[in-house]
C-alpha cells in the first residue's frame, strides 16, 4: 500500500512539472490591431563628382564658300587654339566687354601670347588652373582636336581661335561649364559664331589694318560678310567629350 502511494505521488509531480509549449510574442500595435509603420530608410545621397576629368575638345569648322559666300577668302583658316580652365571669379573675354590685350593679339594676329600670360596671371591668383593650347586649323572646312584635363575646383573652360584672315574676328566660348547636375557632362556641343574684338575697323576678310579708337566692346558679327541675308549661320561647333 505504501509503495502504491509513492508511485502515485511521483506520477502527480511529473505531471505538474511538464513544460508548456512556447508562445509567439504579441507584436506592439498602434491601437488598431496593426503593427506601427516602420520608418523608410534614408534615400542614398548624390554620387560625389570625381575630382578630375579628361576631355577631348574638337573644333569642327563648317565655314566655307557655300555657307558664307560673301567675300570668302581663298586661304580660310584659324590660328592656334588658346584658353584655360578657371572659376567664375575670372573671365578672359565677354560679349559687351572691351577686349583684353591677349584677346586683341589673338583676334588680330592669331597670337597665343599675351592671352596665355593672362591665364598664367589668373593661375597665380588662384582663379585659373591650366593653360589650354592647341594646334591651328590650316584649312576650313576642317577639324582640329585637343585633349585636356580639368578639375571640379576649376570647372569652366574658355577657348578661342582667330578667324583668318580677318581684321579682328574670332570664334570661341567663355566660361563654359563642364559640370551639369553635379556631375561631369559626357558630351557638350556648342555652335560657335564669329565675334568682332572691337579693335580693328576693317569690314572685309583682307581689309588693311584700321585701328578702332576708342576700342569697342566685343560683339557678335551679324552683318556683312558673315551674314548677308537669311538666318545667321555658325562657323562650326565646339564639342567637349569626356574620355576619362
Amino acid at each position: 500500500m505504501a509503495g502504491a502511494c509513492a508511485l502515485l505521488m511521483a506520477l502527480t509531480a511529473a505531471a505538474c512539472t511538464t513544460s508548456s509549449p512556447p508562445t509567439t510574442p504579441t507584436p506592439m500595435t498602434n491601437g488598431q490591431g496593426t503593427p506601427p509603420p516602420q520608418p523608410n530608410p534614408a534615400p542614398p545621397g548624390p554620387t560625389p563628382i570625381a575630382p578630375r576629368a579628361k576631355y577631348t575638345f574638337t573644333f569642327d569648322s563648317t565655314w566655307s564658300r557655300p555657307t558664307h559666300p560673301a567675300d570668302y577668302p581663298d586661304d580660310a583658316h584659324y590660328s592656334g587654339l588658346i584658353g584655360g580652365t578657371h572659376t567664375s571669379a575670372v573671365s578672359f573675354w565677354e560679349e559687351g566687354r572691351l577686349a583684353s590685350d591677349g584677346i586683341q593679339a589673338m583676334a588680330e594676329r592669331g597670337r597665343k601670347s599675351p592671352l596665355d600670360q593672362e591665364v598664367m596671371q589668373a593661375i597665380a591668383a588662384g582663379t585659373a588652373e591650366f593653360v589650354l593650347s592647341g594646334d591651328a586649323l590650316s584649312d576650313s572646312p576642317g577639324a582640329v582636336t585637343l585633349e585636356f584635363e580639368i578639375t571640379s575646383s576649376f570647372p569652366l573652360v574658355t577657348i578661342v581661335t582667330m578667324v583668318a584672315p580677318s581684321p579682328d574676328w574670332f570664334v570661341g566660348v567663355s566660361g563654359l561649364s563642364l559640370i551639369e547636375n553635379g556631375q561631369w557632362v559626357e558630351e557638350r556641343k556648342v555652335e560657335v559664331f564669329a565675334y568682332d574684338a572691337g579693335t580693328d575697323s576693317g569690314t572685309t576678310y583682307t581689309a588693311p589694318d584700321e585701328k578702332t579708337f576708342p576700342a569697342k566692346p566685343v560683339s557678335r558679327i551679324t552683318g556683312y560678310p558673315i551674314n548677308t541675308s537669311g538666318p545667321l549661320l555658325p562657323l562650326g561647333t565646339f564639342t567637349f567629350r569626356k574620355i576619362g
